[in-house]
């Protein structure tokens, strides 16, 4: 068996591999690459990083964003956040974004992944899921970054800060808060 057939054995639908992991299938990992794109069983999806594209009825199907950004930066602790989420707060804001936010632990820059751009952001700390006091924290963190009146949040948001479980939203400012999301926080936090 040919080692380009060997390396074809190895792919699933769907799923994204890193040049790296896809190295030790292959004795000429470029050359069986660049055949494999061609051939149309790969997509180069970024630097170093590819996807088997999933067949249905309507054509290929793009990666799971979780897969993706997991194999990109090579870590699964990462939270993904669409600043769009931040109108579920009920706190005024209104936007669409189509622009994800990755709070991670390796990479900070704006990275296109197949097709999109995607915003990753160096966190210390980084919670495993998105909870609403989470949510809250990281709005109050980029309020200067959203195109909504500042003035006319704020209130709203420190209001909606004050009906939430007091003891979770000490533990999101704590785990994943910022200076300034601190002090905003601090009277309401006080009061518990």
């Amino acid at each position: 068996m040919s080692a380009l057939a060997q390396l074809k054995r190895h792919l699933r639908p769907g799923q994204v591999y890193r040049r790296k992991d896809l190295a030790r299938w292959s004795n000429a990992v470029d050359r069986h690459l660049r055949q494999l794109v061609d051939e149309g069983r790969l997509e180069k999806v970024s630097a170093g990083v590819y996807m088997t594209p999933r067949r249905t009825r309507f054509g290929a199907a793009p990666a799971k964003t979780e897969k993706l950004v997991e194999t990109f930066l090579g870590d699964d602790r990462f939270l993904l956040v669409s600043p769009s989420a931040f109108n579920s707060l009920g706190v005024g804001t209104t936007q669409l974004h189509n622009e994800p936010v990755v709070y991670n632990r390796k990479r900070h820059g704006r990275f296109k992944l197949d097709g999109r751009m995607y915003d990753f952001r160096m966190r210390s700390g980084v919670p495993r899921r998105l909870s609403r006091e989470v949510l809250l924290v990281d709005l109050l963190h980029n309020l200067d970054r959203l195109p909504e009146d500042k003035e006319a949040v704020l209130p709203r948001a420190l209001a909606k800060a004050g009906e939430m479980d007091r003891s979770l939203l000490a533990r999101a400012v704590k785990d994943f808060g910022s200076a300034r999301a601190e002090r905003l926080l601090a009277p309401i936090l006080q009061t518990a």
